[in-house]
């Protein structure tokens, strides 16, 4: 597979399929379990939330899988077993999301997605993983007014692994609004300090959960060695994390100052 602009593989081919099952197939053999090990962080801050049935926007939500986690009780593991089962591999596009809507239980948050993948958001929503979408390129433009209004309902936004190739144009665009809180895992490689001080031109504090997130394993050696550059020149020391074979991450959540006290145990995953 291809190397993106960041050095890393390139995935691109697997957000744009109709249904997740290239998603899922693919990602398993990677061990990609970030979503997983970010749930209970999630789940935390929904909880934590004063808005009595709060409204999440997944940022870089593909088929909405951390809607999914939460929706439809399910672990990663679950989803791998169930998107890669030969009876459900058979199953024609119709019968997949019936299937998947039987999942999905009521009640709880409101779950939005923005993905710049329109047949991910599709399935997303078809499936009742997402309550809303939005099909926008925040980097590069402003929302449209039906973009905003969505926006000016967000309470929470979360994010595993967009941060890197989403800046912060895109979290200052959604922060602008609603004022949402938010939380995002990010890699390691990637710097979350831009995004940090320009939220806190927005009236934010952001601060940094103690711990390190396995994302995935290294899809290859060459790109583990490229990754171990980039880390090297951003002055990030991969001993014992990287230079082990796996992608890890840091939670960083940003809320508007004066904002209750929040504690999370201190987990490596």
């Amino acid at each position: 597979m291809p190397f993106d602009s960041t050095g890393k593989i390139s995935f691109d081919h697997i957000y744009t399929a109709p249904d997740p099952r290239p998603f899922f197939g693919t990602l398993r053999r990677v061990d990609y379990g970030i979503p997983q090990l970010a749930k209970p962080y999630f789940t935390q801050l929904i909880a934590a939330h004063p808005a009595e049935r709060p409204t999440v926007l997944d940022i870089g939500c593909s088929y909405g899988v951390n809607a999914a986690l939460q929706r439809c009780d399910a672990t990663m593991d679950d989803l791998y077993a169930h998107y890669t089962a030969p009876d459900v591999r058979a199953l024609d596009h119709a019968a997949l999301v019936e299937a998947d809507r039987k999942r999905v239980h009521p009640g709880g948050p409101k779950f939005y997605g923005l993905d710049s993948s329109a047949p991910a958001l599709e399935y997303a929503l078809s499936a009742g993983f997402l309550d809303e979408a939005i099909h926008a390129d925040l980097e590069r433009d402003d929302p449209d007014s039906t973009q905003q209004k969505l926006l000016d309902d967000v309470d929470l936004v979360i994010s595993t692994g967009c941060v890197g190739y989403v800046t912060e144009k895109t979290l200052a665009r959604v922060a602008r609004g609603a004022r949402p809180w938010m939380a995002h895992f990010v890699l390691r490689m990637f710097s979350y300090e831009p995004i940090a001080a320009s939220l806190a031109e927005l009236g934010y504090e952001t601060t940094s959960v103690g711990g390190v997130f396995r994302q995935r394993q290294f899809a290859s050696a060459e790109e583990q060695a490229q990754i171990l550059d980039t880390l090297s020149a951003a002055g990030v020391d991969p001993t014992g994390l990287e230079s082990g074979g796996w992608l890890y991450a840091q939670l960083y959540v940003s809320r508007p100052e004066g904002s209750a006290p929040l504690e999370f145990p201190h987990e490596e995953g």
